[in-house]
C-alpha cells in the first residue's frame, strides 16, 4: 500500500500536483537548493499542501528510489467538499452528526475512529489540510476499510468547519476536559458536531472559545486522560444511545 501511495522526484511531484492529485504531504530534503527545487516549494505553497523539511535519511526510508530530495504521499481515497456534504446531509431529512478532528497525528488512532465513525452512523468527518495524520495504508488497515465507506472532508482550519457547522444549524460540542459538564450532561439529539482534539494538545484553545458546548468524560482512577480514539467511541455511543432513547 506504502509503494502505491507515494511519488517520488521533483519533477514527478510538481506534474502530480498540477494535475490535480490529492497529495497529503511532502517530505523535502533539508538544505536542497536549485532552481527546480524552488519551483516545487512555490507549488505546494501555491496549493496549500502539507510539507516538512527533512534529513535526506528519512527519505532514504521512505524509498529506495531516486528521490531527488523530495518524496510525496498520495490518499488512496478523493476528499468531498464539506459544504456540498453538509447540505446533502441536511437535504437528506435525517438528524446529522458530523466529527471534527483538530489535527489528530497518529494514522492508527485516525484509523480505529474512522471505523468508530462509521459504525455509528457519523454522516462526515472533517481534518485539516495541514498538521493532521494522513490517510496511508495503517490508516485504511486500521480502520478495517472504514475509510472507503465514510466522507472526509478537509478544510483550512477546524474553525472553517465550526463556523460553517454553526451558520448550518448544526451545534458544535467540543470533547475537552476543560469543562464541568461531562458528556451525559449534553444533549446530541439534536444536529451536531463533535470536536475531538489531537494527542498532545487536545483542541486549540481559539477553536473551544467558538463552541457552543463542551463535555468531558468522567474519569474514575488516577490516570488523566483516555487513548483519542477510545474518547471518541464513548461519544460517538452516547449520541446513539441518546437518539435510540
Amino acid at each position: 500500500m506504502e509503494n502505491q501511495t507515494q511519488i517520488f522526484g521533483i519533477r514527478a511531484i510538481i506534474e502530480a500536483v498540477n494535475a490535480g492529485e490529492t497529495i497529503d504531504k511532502v517530505f523535502l530534503q533539508k538544505g536542497l537548493k536549485g532552481e527546480l527545487f524552488g519551483e516545487l516549494e512555490s507549488v505546494l505553497r501555491k496549493n496549500s499542501i502539507n510539507s516538512s523539511y527533512v534529513p535526506v535519511e528519512k527519505l532514504n526510508r521512505l524509498t529506495n528510489k531516486n528521490h531527488q530530495g523530495a518524496v510525496a504521499q498520495i490518499s488512496p481515497i478523493a476528499f468531498h467538499d464539506m459544504e456540498t456534504l453538509v447540505l446533502n446531509v441536511i437535504e437528506s431529512g435525517k438528524t446529522p452528526l458530523f466529527l471534527l478532528l483538530d489535527q489528530l497525528s497518529d494514522v492508527r488512532n485516525f484509523g480505529a475512529i474512522i471505523r468508530t465513525a462509521e459504525c455509528t452512523g457519523v454522516d462526515g468527518i472533517i481534518i485539516q489540510k495541514k498538521g493532521g495524520a494522513p490517510v496511508n495504508g495503517d490508516t485504511i488497515k486500521t480502520s478495517a476499510g472504514a475509510v472507503f465507506k465514510i466522507p472526509i472532508c478537509k478544510v483550512d482550519h477546524i474553525k472553517d468547519a465550526v463556523f460553517y457547522m454553526q451558520a448550518s444549524g448544526i451545534k458544535v460540542i467540543a470533547a475537552t476536559e476543560k469543562t464541568n459538564d461531562t458528556l451525559y450532561d449534553v444533549s446530541f439529539v439534536e444536529p451536531c458536531a463533535i470536536i475531538m482534539g489531537s494527542e498532545g494538545k487536545g483542541i486549540n484553545p481559539s477553536t473551544l472559545k467558538v463552541v457552543d458546548a463542551k463535555a468531558k468524560l468522567p474519569l474514575l482512577g488516577d490516570i488523566e486522560s483516555l487513548n483519542v480514539s477510545v474518547a471518541c467511541g464513548a461519544f460517538l455511543y452516547e449520541v446513539v444511545r441518546q437518539r435510540l432513547s
